[in-house]
């Protein structure tokens, strides 16, 4: 009886495709938890990156259960920004002048964990109205220059204490 020489259907590729997949997963499982659980008795099921919280004085207030600024290894993470005194109250009305402020806090928060905006890789920017887009990126590059940071830029449809405008970004130290 001769054999047949079909190709295999599309269902034993996706099956076979499938658990490739899973064999190459559960591997890199097993990788990641032994990388985990390796080092010396004290070490072994806990990671050893610490996390440092830092904050300004001078920089708006936290409004809330967060820090404004954690750094972790070689990253920096910087909370949303508003544009509020130290005293918590909200500063400027126009975009420009709330843009301005928020980057202030920005660089205060950043000089509070010993860096500047120049160590900022990622911005994000969440607008309350998208047609304020232009006005901040007239003041966006009054403080950064090239190589600028990558950046996202949304409209919300709310912000803390009714402002216009929230900033945070990521820096390399």
């Amino acid at each position: 009886m001769p054999h047949d020489h079909r190709p295999p259907s599309p269902r034993t590729i996706s099956t076979f495709i499938y658990l490739a997949v899973l064999v190459i997963g559960v591997l890199l499982a097993f990788v990641a938890l032994r990388a985990l659980f390796a080092g010396t008795p004290a070490q072994k099921g806990r990671l050893t990156m610490d996390k440092q919280a830092f904050s300004s004085a001078d920089a708006a207030p936290a409004v809330g259960p967060y820090s404004p600024c954690v750094g972790s290894g070689d990253l920096v993470f910087v909370s949303g920004q508003i544009p509020l005194d130290a005293a918590g109250k909200i500063v400027g009305y126009t975009p420009k002048d709330q843009t301005r402020k928020s980057l202030d806090n920005l660089r205060l928060t950043l000089t509070a964990a010993g860096l500047g905006l120049e160590n900022v890789v990622k911005t994000t920017i969440f607008l309350q109205d998208m047609d304020d887009f232009g006005a901040v990126n007239e003041v966006y590059a009054e403080y950064f220059s090239e190589p600028y940071p990558a950046r996202s830029t949304v409209q919300v449809a709310r912000l803390p204490r009714d402002v216009r405008v929230e900033i945070e970004a990521i820096a390399v130290r």
